[in-house]
């Protein structure tokens, strides 16, 4: 189980790598279920444009243990047999991955619904900032935004 966050530029993991990741667990013959997710920078919207983000943590151990916890309640909630998880935080233009889950487990429904809970309770839960450039301005964005 692979359970990080990464200062963009320091090293590369991609979803694939995660996928293949995921199927090295003995246990993946029980799965039927393999989800992913790859979150990337949003460049066009209605009312803007944004050129860069900036992504931040004030502490980047304890977000990843924060991480780490979610993961391991989503893990026991749901029965899944294997989860892989990364957030990138950094500059980032338009197009990059910032946040990589990937979930596997014995059935379709509780796997996906995992993969759902993991995306929303890192979006809401880890303490993240998010600074947005665009044409107009900086917007700045804390945590759940």
């Amino acid at each position: 189980m692979i359970i990080r966050i990464i200062e963009k530029g320091t090293e590369s993991i991609k979803i694939c790598d995660l996928m293949e990741l995921v199927k090295t667990n003995p246990k993946i013959v029980e799965c039927g279920a393999i989800f992913s997710f790859e979150g990337i920078v949003r460049g066009k919207e209605i009312d803007k444009t944004t050129l860069q983000m900036d992504l931040s943590t004030p502490d980047i151990e304890e977000t990843e243990n924060e991480l780490h916890d979610i993961v391991n309640d989503i893990k026991d909630k749901h029965g899944i047999i294997e989860m892989a998880v990364v957030h990138y935080i950094g500059e980032f233009t338009p197009g990059d991955p910032l946040f990589l889950a990937v979930v596997a487990g014995a059935h379709r429904n509780e796997t996906k619904a995992a993969l759902n809970e993991v995306i929303e309770r890192v979006k809401y839960e880890l303490d993240f900032k998010k600074e947005e450039h665009t044409e107009d301005g900086t917007n700045i964005i804390m945590s759940g935004g």
